[in-house]
């Protein structure tokens, strides 16, 4: 068996993002919510016309994570104007680490972890955040394991849910 490989994913690669999107996003998500209220935000999330825009914005960037052309999962960072939140030049948000289900608990999340922070600090980034669901307790597990720390918090809408992203962040250089 080869090595995992985290690698750039182009707008060419987009028609692949939906379905990877659509599953991991309602594994994660799928039985704390209505079907109505999941199926509303998966059409306007996760339309192929929709990652095409989020690819060709200059200020993200995908990776997908994968091993012997079996891709596992993939990870959207943003800086400048597209991250979710104003938080300045000097930060780098990671949007999405998503792992297919089939692919979970193997340290694939470490990995785009450890990428995601590598790359921030290249990239000359002095902070790195996230925005994690007030009740997503394994991510929140997670993400404080890599010393991220709650800072505020945003609503994040589900359908017609109002809900609470916690938005967590942490120094660069401790890479």
């Amino acid at each position: 068996m080869s090595q995992v490989t985290i690698t750039p994913i182009t707008v060419a690669d987009a028609p692949t993002l939906p379905q990877i999107s659509i599953e991991t996003f309602q594994d994660t998500f799928g039985a704390q919510n209505t079907a109505a209220n999941m199926q509303a935000y998966l059409q306007q999330a996760y339309q192929l016309n929709t990652l095409e825009t989020e690819l060709a914005n200059p200020h993200s960037s995908f990776f997908f994570i994968g091993q012997d052309n079996e891709i596992m999962g993939y990870l959207k960072l943003n800086t400048d104007d597209a991250q979710s939140e104003a938080m300045g030049e000097d930060t780098l948000e990671v949007e999405r680490i998503y792992i297919r289900p089939g692919y979970q608990h193997r340290g694939l999340g470490r990995q785009l972890m450890q990428f995601a922070l590598t790359t921030a600090k290249q990239a000359g980034k002095q902070r790195i955040w996230l925005g994690v669901w007030e009740h997503n307790e394994p991510a929140k597990r997670f993400y404080a394991k890599w010393g991220f720390r709650q800072f505020s918090a945003h609503d994040f809408v589900m359908g017609t849910d109002r809900q609470t992203d916690l938005l967590m962040i942490r120094p660069v250089d401790e890479v």
